[in-house]
C-alpha cells in the first residue's frame, strides 16, 4: 500500500509542470523544494542523532558560495607580488565542489563540536554560522561582501562542445530540484536502515547504553554531520544557480529557524516529516500573502506553529501514522466482533 502511495505521489509531483500554467507558482515550488532538501539534511542530524544544530545554515551558505565562486572564477591577492588566479569551471563541477566543501566543514565542526554536548554544542554551531557570515561579509576581495556575487551561471545539461541546454527556465529547474530531493531522500532512507543508522538512533535514544555496547559516539555523529552538511551544501548550490545571485544574507539565522520548524512540525526522526513540514511552511507564507497584511502573516505563521506543537507534539507525520494505526485496529476489532456474532 505504501509503495503505491509513493508512486502516485511521485507521479503527481512530476506532472505538476505539465498542467501548472502560473510560473510564479513553479518558482515557489522550486524555492520550497530547495528548503525541503535543507530540512531533510537537518533531520538526519536532529531527528536521528538527537543533536540540535542551530548553525546548519552555515553549510547551506558554504555550498552556495563555493559553488558560485568555482563557477565564476576569482582572483585572490595573497602577497604584493603574487595573485592566485582560479579559472571558472563548469557548473556541475562547481556544484560538486560546493557539496564537498560543505561536507569537509561538516567533518571539521563534527570533530570539534561533538567534544561537548547539550547547550554547549548549540553555542558552537551558532558561533560557527556567525563566523562564516562575517567572513562572507568582510572578505570583499573574494565574496564581494554586501555587494553580492551576481551573474552566476545556471545549470546546463548535455555534452560539452556537442549539445548543451542551459536551465534558464523554471520547468527544468523544477525537475532538477525534484530529482536532487529524491536522491537525498533515497540516501537518507538507506542510511537510516543500515548499521550506521541503527547506531545513530541508538545514540539518540540512550547514548550511555549505546556506548556501553561498543558504539563509537564521535565516529557516528561525525558521519551524520558530514552527510547532513553535504546535503545542505547541495541545497545551497541549487539555490545559488537558480537565483544566480548570492549575498551574506543567506547566512541569516531565520533560515536555520525555518529548517528547524519544518523538521519539528513535520515530525523529526521520520523520513516524510521534513517533506510534509517543508511543504506546509514553505507554501504557507505565499498563501497568506494573498489575503493578509505582512504583520498578520507572521502572526498566523506563529499561531500555526504553536498549534501544531501543542496538539501534535511529535509532529504531523507521526500523528497521522498513529491515527491510521488506531483506525485499522478499530476496523479489525469490529470485523472480528462481526465474525464472532
Amino acid at each position: 500500500m505504501s509503495r503505491w502511495i509513493s508512486i502516485l505521489w511521485l507521479a503527481f509531483l512530476f506532472s505538476i509542470p505539465l498542467w501548472m500554467i502560473d510560473l510564479y507558482v513553479l518558482h515557489i515550488l522550486i524555492n520550497t523544494g530547495i528548503f525541503v532538501i535543507a530540512a531533510m539534511s537537518l533531520n538526519l542530524l536532529l531527528g536521528y542523532t538527537g543533536q540540535l544544530s542551530l548553525g546548519h545554515v552555515a553549510f547551506f551558505g558554504i555550498g552556495a558560495y563555493v559553488s558560485a565562486l568555482v563557477s565564476l572564477g576569482f582572483d585572490l591577492e595573497l602577497t604584493d607580488t603574487y595573485t592566485f588566479v582560479f579559472d571558472a569551471k563548469p557548473v556541475w563541477i562547481a556544484f560538486l565542489s560546493g557539496i564537498i566543501a560543505a561536507g569537509l566543514f561538516g567533518w571539521l565542526i563534527g570533530r570539534v563540536a561533538f567534544k561537548v554536548r547539550g547547550a554547549y554544542f548549540v553555542i558552537v554551531t551558532i558561533s560557527f554560522a556567525e563566523v562564516v557570515r562575517l567572513v562572507s561579509l568582510n572578505w570583499i576581495d573574494l565574496t564581494e561582501g554586501p555587494m553580492a556575487l551576481n551573474n552566476i551561471q545556471p545549470f546546463t545539461l548535455g555534452i560539452p562542445n556537442l549539445w548543451e541546454m542551459t536551465l534558464y527556465q523554471k520547468i527544468p529547474n523544477y525537475y532538477l530540484v525534484l530529482v536532487v530531493a529524491i536522491v537525498c531522500y533515497i540516501l537518507i532512507r538507506r542510511l537510516v536502515h543500515s548499521r550506521i543508522g541503527r547506531a545513530m538512533i541508538g545514540l539518540r535514544e540512550n547514548e550511555p547504553l549505546a556506548t556501553s555496547v561498543g558504539v563509537n559516539v564521535t565516529h557516528y555523529l561525525v558521519i551524520a554531520t558530514v552527510i547532513s552538511a553535504a546535503m545542505a551544501g547541495a541545497a545551497g548550490g541549487l539555490y545559488t544557480h537558480y537565483f544566480r545571485i548570492i549575498d551574506p544574507d543567506i547566512f541569516l539565522f531565520i533560515y536555520t529557524v525555518t529548517m528547524v520548524i519544518m523538521v519539528v512540525s513535520g515530525g523529526k526522526g521520520t523520513l516524510a516529516g521534513p517533506i510534509v513540514g517543508g511543504i506546509i511552511f514553505g507554501l504557507l507564507p505565499e498563501i497568506l500573502r494573498e489575503f493578509a497584511a505582512p504583520e498578520m502573516q507572521w502572526i498566523i505563521y506563529g499561531i500555526a506553529m504553536i498549534l501544531i506543537v501543542f496538539f501534535l507534539p511529535d509532529g504531523i507525520v507521526p500523528a497521522l501514522k498513529n491515527w491510521w494505526k488506531n483506525h485499522r485496529s478499530k476496523r479489525t476489532d469490529s470485523a472480528e466482533m462481526d465474525a464472532g456474532t
